[in-house]
């Protein structure tokens, strides 16, 4: 489930790269008093991912963006949606915009037999825990995870991805039902790589590290009920780490 925000420029602006902690912050204000701020320091996937202010690009006064904020509780969505309503001023790190118009959405990737497109339109967060480095043949650094680079090559970054999604449906997922890593093959036919990037992400109030992205492209096809729960729920949550800075946030592109 996704919400849709049409946003309007209130000034002449530079773009902030350094927009996710701010963002993140106003969600969770949005949050407060609500059954789900108990999560706001807890280690484990947070439940709602967002987009970055799109289409990229330095404002002027007036100018439109969209901003989408995806979970997989609606109620979540629903609080998030009274909070924009009641407070229309939206100041993301240096860019203030006014909240025109919200929309719901439940994007899906479609019936068994479906194949479509999931791009990244955020970064994506992949740590590979220290004590598996000699698993993927990877020189371990220190105790510290390892951030996810092309030369570790595509297994510990598709098991990572795999895994935190698991973690993911056990959240937010029926006990009975089974996860992603329960099946017998892969959440993804194809994985093609974008570009990585490294970039300084604020992660709690005057720390920050510099993480290494990546952003993708994946094509599917929805080998049944199962599989498309668990694309669904990539959708609603995000992939990789890191959700609630606004990274993994995945958009949808159906081939047929």
């Amino acid at each position: 489930m996704r919400l849709l925000a049409r946003l309007s420029a209130r000034a002449d602006t530079a773009y902030d790269n350094s927009y996710h902690h701010k963002l993140r912050g106003r969600i969770w204000r949005a949050l407060k008093n609500t059954e789900y701020e108990q999560y706001h320091d807890d280690n484990r996937p947070v439940g709602f991912a967002y987009s970055n202010p799109f289409p990229y690009g330095d404002l002027s006064e007036g100018d439109e963006r969209t901003l989408l904020v995806s979970a997989p509780q609606e109620q979540l969505l629903a609080a998030v949606a009274e909070d924009f309503i009641a407070d229309r001023e939206l100041n993301i790190g240096e860019m203030p915009f006014h909240i025109d118009e919200l929309t719901s959405l439940n994007p899906d990737v479609g019936e068994p037999g479906t194949t479509g497109t999931l791009e990244t339109g955020t970064g994506v967060l992949v740590r590979i825990p220290q004590w598996r480095a000699d698993d993927y043949g990877i020189e371990p650094a220190g105790d510290q995870a390892i951030m996810w680079r092309p030369e570790h090559s595509m297994e510990p970054f598709i098991t990572q991805i795999e895994d935190n999604l698991d973690k993911k449906h056990d959240l937010f997922c029926d006990d009975y039902l089974p996860g992603p890593s329960d099946t017998d093959y892969d959440l993804f036919d194809s994985y093609e790589l974008i570009k990585t990037f490294a970039i300084p992400l604020t992660v709690t109030q005057g720390t920050e590290i510099t993480c290494v992205l990546s952003k993708w492209r994946f094509e599917y096809q929805v080998r049944d009920n199962d599989h498309r729960r668990h694309l669904n729920l990539a959708l609603d949550t995000g992939i990789g780490e890191r959700n609630g800075l606004g990274l993994g946030f995945l958009n949808i592109n159906h081939g047929g």
